[in-house]
């Protein structure tokens, strides 16, 4: 017999399985040899009160042996000789969308404009030590996109839009743990992701798909109502019906191919603010009410949401035992963004704390048209750089520091390698943001006792949130309202927020085009 449970324990008991049965036979009043095996469904933590507690969606296995589900990957064919379908951009969306196409028989022809995760690597070294951007190779550009040494958070509120289970099991079968099946906010970490993204790769080319890394696409191919193919950098034409545009948030050339040649974009706000850094033993004590985070308890993480003048101030991508990355992707900007690996073991939490912005905001860049919000955006980025010293250095400011305006004398170690300078940061923000910020970070200690502390470090900007532009699609065939057989897709094209909501969309998008074969 089996028999499902919602449970609530204390973390020793979630952490060791000999307690959690212990628990449950006598919970359930059974003897102890009648339960086989128990099987944890889902695991969250609940830290409101002063003791933490797990929450446990378990399968207790009575009189029954324990069978575990087998994780495998679909049966896919080899497409080498059939239809192809061009797929701009080897992120989330970009290689699960390849995925989808493989299992529904259509050749995906993926081009990327960054190398391998691997070859990445060095460019990513060339950012943090020599503090050099390359254009094409960064932290937002490679295969894997951005995820890939951002961290790998698969959280996402976006279930109603798509198969999370599958893409989670996607990820499992090309070599995650499975706890991400279990966890209520899952994780790979940054060490674990290239290696995942890599079978992918392998996947997709061993069943006849291609990848052309280090090939950016620069001109798009289309007659006056649909697409015909797209021409790299180098004068290559690929050509096909179908070509999923899956080019990330950070793509700006692409965003101002796309306006010159007069195919509709839309203006889409986002949110701009920095990076906090704190210790991590900080972020534990404030979050589970204790002076030292116990063994059966992860690294603590925040989500927090305040109205400051009716715009929310809110944290973004909070990472515990975390690293601040440098994610500029041209010379001349700073940007900053966070990361974890899987053990989140580092010393220090950090997390972006961003204003929502609103159309009126980008006025002063109204003669840019629907790139207002990305030119809004860039501006910050080149203001940073020039006030950082015009290296990769980043300007920052002690966290009280910042509420008062005053420049730090000192600043602490932070995790960001190319390192850090001390400035104002009023003179790098805009004075709504900047405003904003500081009402916000008081009313999160409000929330938050001790996290406004001068041992907490500020780093601007935080500015890649979302894509600062949508490109509007049909909603039915998820085609681009004016070029038919161009699918806009993922996060670029501002429909995903994130490895799985993105990954979801490109499914999405690879099935409509399976649904639209032969048209």
């Amino acid at each position: 017999m089996q028999k499902e449970l919602q449970i609530r324990v204390l973390p020793d008991v979630a952490g060791e399985s000999h307690l959690l049965e212990e628990y449950l036979i006598d919970k359930e009043g059974l003897a102890p040899e009648d339960l086989r095996h128990v099987q944890v469904l889902r695991r969250s933590i609940d830290a409101r009160s002063r003791q933490a507690y797990y929450n446990l969606k378990v399968r207790m296995y009575i009189n029954e042996e324990f069978e575990p589900d087998e994780i495998s990957l679909p049966d896919y064919p080899n497409v080498s000789n059939a239809e192809e379908v061009i797929i701009i951009g080897a992120g989330p969306a970009g290689l699960f969308a390849a995925l989808e196409l493989l299992e529904n028989g259509l050749k995906p022809v993926i081009i990327e404009r960054g190398k391998n995760a691997k070859n990445r690597i060095q460019d990513l070294k060339g950012i943090n030590v020599r503090h050099e951007v390359n254009e094409d190779s960064n932290y937002c550009f490679g295969e894997g996109g951005a995820g890939t040494y951002s961290d790998g958070k698969l959280y996402t509120r976006s279930k109603k839009r798509g198969d999370v289970r599958k893409v989670l099991e996607l990820l499992v079968g090309f070599g995650a743990v499975k706890n991400i099946l279990v966890e209520a906010h899952p994780h790979i970490g940054t060490n674990k992701l290239p290696d995942i993204i890599a079978n992918m790769r392998e996947c997709i080319l061993q069943h006849g798909g291609e990848i052309h890394f280090n090939t950016r696409v620069t001109d798009l191919i289309t007659d006056s109502s649909s697409i015909k193919g797209v021409i790299a950098q180098d004068g290559t034409r690929f050509t096909a019906k179908r070509v999923i545009l899956a080019t990330g948030h950070s793509a700006r050339d692409i965003f101002e191919l796309l306006h010159r040649k007069g195919i509709e974009i839309e203006l889409k706000p986002l949110a701009i603010g920095v990076r906090v850094e704190h210790p991590q033993s900080l972020i534990d004590s404030i979050q589970y009410n204790c002076e030292t985070r116990g063994d059966y308890l992860p690294p603590a993480a925040y989500s927090i949401v305040k109205q400051v003048d009716d715009r929310g101030v809110y944290s973004f991508c909070m990472c515990p035992g975390g690293v601040i990355a440098p994610c500029a992707t041209s010379p001349g900007e700073v940007v900053t963004n966070g990361w974890s690996s899987s053990r989140r073991a580092r010393s220090t939490a950090n997390s972006g704390i961003v204003v929502e912005l609103k159309p009126e905001d980008f006025k002063p860049f109204e003669k840019f048209g629907p790139l207002a919000a990305m030119e809004f955006q860039r501006s910050i980025e080149q203001k940073a750089w020039a006030e950082g010293g015009k290296t990769q250095t980043a300007p920052a400011q002690r966290l009280r520091d910042f509420i008062k305006g005053d420049v730090s004398e000192d600043l602490p170690n932070t995790s960001y390698a190319p390192g850090i300078t001390s400035v104002e940061l009023g003179s790098v923000l805009p004075d709504f943001i900047h405003k904003n910020l500081k009402e916000g970070f008081l009313q999160f200690d409000r929330s938050m006792r001790g996290y406004l502390t001068n041992d907490a470090v500020v780093h601007a900007p935080e500015s890649r949130t979302s894509s600062p532009v949508k490109i509007p699609r049909n909603r039915e065939t998820l085609e681009h309202v004016q070029i038919a057989g161009l699918y806009p897709c993922g996060e670029g094209a501002g429909y995903a927020g994130g490895i799985v909501s993105a990954a979801m969309d490109g499914m999405r998008c690879a099935k409509q085009i399976k649904m639209r074969q032969g048209n």
